[in-house]
């Protein structure tokens, strides 16, 4: 059996986790029965450092010590009476119940029998053995120092976190200070300063706090509004204060303990006594913000009012109105408003504050929508003002502007606006109003395109004409945005008829152009009528595709016109507008509207036959854009040539002439990227797959004919193609001449073809011919008669006999004199100068 000195031996390994762990018992068990003291000191400490003695009333000063006292013998007899002394074994005990199979305390037991038997001793020692290998894995035990348990509140926190801010913002030689609450008490030791001062400059200005205790400087400026705090140490009147920058009426006596006051002017302030300082203070002045608005006043073209303005203060604005109220002297007193408004209050709105980075200075932009309000379109008064943290405020002189609203450009739109605003004039308008709405009325075909506006607007009229002698001011607002309402429909439209949708577009931007709108509204209307005529153009394209037997037609004689030329009629619109031309604006939009009134889509009576939709007519029109395409690729030829001759005669005289005609346009890309070489490839696979197809006339010997000429045009093709890419350009145009023409005498034959189809009985119905719902005979999509040559353009003549040639010299000679005329826009004489080149 071991004796207990051995057992104890084994256990030196020990001696390190069992000092650590012994010192976590004290620390834990200190912890928990003595929290309450140190909160309730660290709670004293704080409060006495923050000087609550020095500005609380002397009983209740009082009262808070003995308070304070007998917390503290109260919680220090508690924390001795709960402590209790941790011991040696109590560690051993803990680090052994952290180890598996508690080996410490194994190794501590005796053997109690077979002691005398080998094989028992051997096992004992061989279990000995292995606790001792556990317990050489022992570790140091952490203190449990967690009180949640025991302060739910966390009021140790509290505690210490009063303390700390005591210790940063507070002064520990104000603890001294609780000597002067004892009656009779002496004069103190001077163990710290005699007295104490600080400056809090405002907030606003961000500026930190001083402790005038470590300035050295006698001189130095502060904010208006600074908070100027001194504490006075010692006996009573050994130290006094004196200053003349707070401008107080009733000054406290010098000799207190505590002075609180603020800066508002320059002056001097001076402690005199043990240590005594002086400091002359200089005043920063915190001047009254500013704010300037612009001059002019912008409208947006959906009627939102912009104002920019600008501010600043010297230490930020913080706040801005502008005030709108009706400039009533400069209101033109006519119709409705002819007898005196009723009282308003005036509009106020609010600045825009910039969400970040300085406001000492900045600029801004004010948007509103006030088209609704009663003050819309009239004379007011704008009166900015701006305010800064201070309280102070700054403001401009009041603008004299109209007050921008919703423009409305259809005549029964303005009209109901118009009266809406004599409504929220004056409900003794009533009658009128109501009267003028029956006039309006009165005959609404043609004037009033919307039958769902006209039918609210007959239920207003209803409600109007029954509360006109007694026209509450609610009933009146729900008339006036119900009259709001009815305009927009007016205006903006409801129409499910794109065409309908095209007309009001046209309408409003022919009334925006009579009345002078502004620029930003002319681009919005322009831009809605251009939106309006794609949509029209789509919904014709869509009819055509859904009903293969219907085509448009434009009934306009001697109006040829195509959506290229449609484009650039609303870019010159839109010129003349920019340029001031509004004369020659409304001219041309008077022009575009009758070619949309005269677009209409013809809807076909028959079958398929061979209408607009018919194979035979749709491979004619493939052909007709094939050739209209080879023209332009060889006029683009053509010009190559030409540019390829100049350059040569520049560098190589007489001999250039002689090698220029050998160009280098084959291999030139063109404005879409592609050489004059692809382009014609194209071309001929497009002609190659027409010829694959379905084309007029099959099997007949007009037909055939047709196709043969086709295939040489397509035979020529191929070479001008080798030829533009041999660079070859005189050859190439040579072969591109005669594709046209095969392709001319082929459509000729083809449409010969086609026509005798349509001229077979009961081949062909009623309105399925190109242009037969026309009276004045066929025509195509764009308003032309086709040839019966196959040829791009028209049959008709136009002017016979002698008179073409006088007409052709007048036109000539008029070209001649406006290109001269140095009054008219660049572009446009550049354009005649052209034209004279071409003839």
């Amino acid at each position: 059996m071991d004796k207990p000195d051995d057992s104890t031996a084994r256990l030196g390994f020990l001696a390190r986790p069992l000092r650590l762990t012994l010192l976590g018992l004290w620390a834990e068990r200190l912890w928990r029965a003595f929290w309450p003291l140190w909160s309730v000191l660290a709670a004293t400490l704080s409060a006495l450092a923050f000087g609550l003695q020095d500005v609380l009333p002397l009983e209740v000063a009082w009262s808070g010590l003995i308070l304070a006292g007998l917390a503290i013998i109260g919680t220090g007899f508690s924390g001795i009476r709960k402590f209790r002394r941790p011991t040696r074994a109590e560690a051993l005990i803990r680090i052994d119940a952290r180890l598996p199979g508690q080996p410490i305390a194994a190794m501590t037991d005796t053997q109690a029998l077979g002691t005398d038997d080998p094989a028992s001793l051997a096992l004992w020692q061989a279990h000995r053995a292995r606790m001792a290998a556990r317990a050489a894995k022992a570790r140091a035990v952490k203190p449990d120092l967690n009180l949640s348990s025991r302060d739910p509140f966390a009021l140790r926190y509290l505690a210490a976190t009063a303390l700390v801010m005591a210790l940063i913002f507070g002064s520990l030689w104000r603890i001294t200070s609780i000597q002067t609450l004892a009656p009779g008490a002496g004069v103190p030791i001077a163990t710290g300063p005699m007295w104490e001062g600080w400056a809090q400059p405002p907030a606003y200005t961000g500026k930190p706090t001083l402790y005038l205790n470590d300035l050295a400087d006698t001189r130095f400026d502060l904010p208006r509004g600074t908070r100027l705090q001194f504490r006075l140490y010692g006996e009573v009147g050994e130290m006094t204060l004196a200053e003349t920058v707070s401008n107080r009426t009733e000054v406290p006596p010098a000799s207190d303990p505590a002075h609180d006051f603020t800066v508002e002017q320059a002056g001097k302030i001076t402690i005199d006594g043990p240590g005594g300082r002086a400091w002359d203070i200089g005043l920063i002045a915190d001047l009254p913000p500013t704010v300037t608005p612009s001059d002019k006043l912008a409208r947006e073209s959906d009627g939102k009012l912009k104002q920019d303005f600008t501010a600043s203060d010297d230490f930020g604005v913080v706040a801005g109105q502008v005030t709108i109220a009706l400039d009533l002297p400069k209101v033109e007193r006519i119709f409705g408003r002819t007898i005196e408004p009723e009282p308003r209050e005036p509009v106020v709105l609010d600045l825009p504050m910039p969400n970040k980075g300085n406001r000492s200075a900045f600029t801004e932009t004010l948007m509103d929508d006030l088209s609704q309000h009663p003050f819309a379109n009239l004379p007011v008064t704008m009166a900015f003002q701006v305010s800064d943290a201070a309280g102070q405020t700054g403001s401009a002189d009041a603008l004299h502007v109209v007050l921008p609203g919703r423009g409305f450009f259809d005549p029964l739109a303005a009209a109901l606006i118009e009266q809406r605003q004599a409504l929220l004039w004056n409900r003794a308008n009533a009658p009128l109003v109501s009267q003028i709405l029956k006039a309006v009325t009165w005959k609404p075909e043609g004037f009033i395109r919307n039958e769902r506006a006209y039918l609210r607007l007959r239920v207003v009229m209803r409600d109007l004409e029954d509360t006109a002698t007694n026209l509450t001011a609610d009933k009146r607002d729900t008339i006036a945005e119900e009259l709001w309402q009815i305009a927009l429909l007016v205006e903006e439209g409801d129409l499910a008829s794109k065409l309908e949708a095209l007309r009001r577009a046209q309408d409003r931007l022919d009334e925006a152009i009579k009345n002078g709108a502004s620029p930003e509204e002319i681009d919005k209307l322009m831009q809605e009528m251009q939106q309006a005529l794609d949509d029209y153009m789509q919904e014709l394209a869509e009819q055509a595709e859904r009903n293969p037997d219907s085509q448009m037609s434009q009934n306009m004689d001697g109006m040829e016109m195509s959506g290229d030329q449609i484009q650039q009629m609303l870019d010159e619109l839109k010129k003349l507008m920019e340029e001031g031309r509004t004369a020659e604006a409304q001219e041309l939009m008077e022009m575009l509207r009758q070619l949309m009134e005269n677009m209409q889509v013809v809807q076909g009576e028959g079958g398929q036959g061979q209408g607009q939709g018919a194979p035979g007519q749709q491979a004619m029109r493939d052909l007709q854009d094939t050739l209209r395409d080879q023209q332009g690729l060889s006029d683009d030829a053509f010009r190559d040539l030409q540019d390829g001759q100049e350059g040569n005669e520049g560098q190589q005289g007489q001999n250039g002439q002689q090698q220029g005609q050998q160009g280098q346009g084959g291999d030139q890309e063109g404005q879409d990227g592609r050489s004059l070489a692809e382009r014609q490839q194209d071309l001929r696979d497009r002609l190659g797959q027409l010829q694959d197809g379905p084309l007029p006339g099959d099997g007949s010997e007009q037909g055939e004919a047709g196709r043969q000429e086709l295939e040489r045009a397509g035979r020529a093709m191929e070479q001008a193609e080798e030829a533009l890419r041999d660079g070859d350009l005189p050859q190439a145009l040579d072969r591109q001449a005669e594709a046209m023409e095969a392709m001319r005498e082929g459509m000729r034959e083809l449409g010969e073809a086609l026509a005798e189809q349509q001229r077979q009985p009961g081949d062909a119905q009623p309105g399925q011919e190109f242009g037969q719902a026309d009276p004045r005979g066929q025509r195509d999509p764009l308003g032309r008669e086709p040839g019966e040559s196959a040829r791009i353009g028209s049959d008709r003549n136009m002017l016979q006999g002698d008179d073409v040639y006088r007409r052709a010299q007048d036109l000539l000679d008029e070209i001649r004199k406006r290109s001269g005329e140095q009054t008219r826009p660049e572009g446009e004489r550049d354009y005649l100068r052209r034209l004279l080149d071409m003839f």
